[in-house]
């Protein structure tokens, strides 16, 4: 059976024109324009809806303010799509109409099904020399001045019940555990071959639901560092990063969203198989980054929130 990923997301949101702003400084491409619901694109297709929280229809919030209301996995044909329909169609929340079927996950979340209306597209990444592979001859690495993300490649919630979520996602759809926290947080694959992983369900001390970021896969490290940059000439505030996640292995940078919750650029995520035994650990800050800048760099000057610029041309040159 096949989830191939995330094909749609909604937030419920109230400043609309600031989340417009701030989606396309981000880098996806404006698709639809409504009073009180704006549609955006990324490269491959995969579709970001901003809806005002007040629109009739929109499924209930987890958390209070703005935040992710929806999410809609594409699915590769219509047996599968049928069979999960068969799965939950006790589940609360059922619904199937539109091409889609779904329900209300344990966290009280909207979760639904379709036929992926994701493009496939060509994106040339940048090609990496180790000691032992020369991959780039005589080739510039790529620099960046945005970034424009290629799909939604993953969501984390803050859930009620992390066991009780993991199993919904593993018995009904066929989702796999990449990596562990114990008894707090599970990071979860949509299939057994694929990136370390689409979903990551958190659960926080005091139980409570809610979103803590939704990721954009990006094309390479260096476009995490020209995308984070421009979000910052921007004007849009850091959250953590450039940095390096040990767990998945991937570079991400955290950005503040005035949609809901953090937003992420990330790259460079391990590649898993069946063959993958889920691994345990203990959270820790050096867990989460294996290297991070708080405050994340300044895009004008290229250093270090609150660093002074360099004086001149060379780095030998004084005022």
């Amino acid at each position: 059976m096949s989830v191939l990923g995330i094909d749609e997301i909604t937030y419920g949101a109230d400043d609309l024109p600031a989340c417009r702003r701030f989606f396309e400084d981000w880098g996806l491409q404006l698709a639809s324009e409504e009073p009180d619901r704006l549609g955006f694109e990324t490269l491959n297709g995969c579709r970001v809806i901003v809806a005002r929280s007040t629109l009739p229809g929109l499924p209930p919030a987890i958390e209070s303010g703005p935040t992710l209301r929806e999410v809609v996995w594409g699915v590769e044909n219509e047996v599968d799509l049928a069979r999960y329909a068969a799965r939950i169609r006790n589940s609360d929340g059922f619904v199937q109409a539109g091409g889609r079927i779904g329900c209300t996950d344990p966290n009280g979340l909207a979760v639904r099904f379709q036929l992926t209306q994701k493009r496939t597209v060509e994106v040339e990444g940048a090609e990496y020399n180790t000691w032992n592979r020369k991959n780039r001859i005589n080739q510039a690495s790529p620099a960046y001045e945005r970034a424009q993300p290629i799909e939604v490649g993953h969501v984390v919630f803050f859930v009620k019940d992390v066991q009780a979520c993991e199993r919904f996602y593993v018995d009904n759809f066929g989702f796999a555990a990449s990596d562990r926290y114990p008894g707090r947080g599970s990071f979860l694959r949509c299939a057994p071959e694929g990136g370390h992983h689409d979903l990551f369900l958190l659960q926080r001390p005091d139980g409570q639901p809610g979103l803590n970021h939704v990721a954009f896969t990006v094309r390479d490290i260096h476009e995490v560092f020209g995308g984070g940059m421009h979000i910052s000439r921007c004007g849009w505030q850091t959250q953590l990063g450039p940095g390096r996640h040990p767990i998945s292995s991937a570079y991400f940078w955290y950005f503040r969203n005035p949609a809901g919750g953090l937003i992420e650029y990330y790259a460079d995520e391990d590649q898993l198989t069946a063959d993958w035994q889920p691994r345990e650990f203990e959270p820790g800050p050096t867990v989460f980054a294996e290297w991070a800048i708080d405050g994340g760099i300044d895009g004008n000057t290229r250093r270090q929130k609150s660093a002074q610029a360099p004086d001149g041309k060379f780095l030998t040159d004084r005022k």
